[in-house]
């Protein structure tokens, strides 16, 4: 059963991000109030949220090579939600090789965020990571009643996503 609920689990976060693509691509219309200032702002956060995620990621893959097949995918999706947000591509993808692979360069932006220190202990890496993405879910689906529309299904799916990656992440290691 656990395969299975994890299957569930993935194709779920799929069309989750299907859904975030779609979302962005649709153009809110004249007069709308998408670019007011609070929903920049919190847009703006959203994407620096999600880049000291990614930050995050790239510290524990950096102190634990050996995560690197479980987390690749999840931080590839990481990057691809701070580059949705509006957060510059660099600092979402980090240099240029696989988006989804750790980087082992600093970050050509200078303002790229610094992760919390990484746990020793694999399995303590991993639940400091789950509780990271949980905490951001919970932060962005709170914030769903402040953002208009369009803004609103975006963090939705990102949260749907985060929620997701929390659940892969405090699975046992296969």
């Amino acid at each position: 059963m656990p395969l299975t609920r994890r299957r569930t689990l993935l194709a779920g976060a799929a069309l989750g991000g299907v859904a975030l693509l779609a979302g962005c691509a649709e153009d809110d219309g004249p007069g709308g109030r998408e670019h007011s200032s609070a929903a920049d702002r919190l847009r703006e956060r959203s994407a620096r949220d999600s880049t000291t995620l990614l930050a995050r990621y790239d510290a524990t893959l950096h102190a634990h090579p050996t995560l690197e097949p479980r987390l690749r995918p999840l931080r590839a999706e990481v990057a691809r939600h701070a580059e949705a947000l509006g957060a510059d591509r660099t600092a979402s993808e980090g240099p240029k090789r696989d988006a989804g692979a750790p980087s082992s360069a600093p970050s050509p932006r200078a303002a790229r965020p610094s992760a919390p220190p990484v746990p020793r202990d694999e399995r303590a890496a991993r639940a400091a990571l789950a509780d990271a993405e949980r905490t951001l879910a919970d932060t962005r689906t709170k914030a769903l009643t402040a953002a208009p529309p369009e803004l609103a299904r975006l963090l939705a799916s990102v949260a749907a996503a985060g929620a997701a990656h929390a659940f892969l992440l405090a699975e046992p290691a296969r």
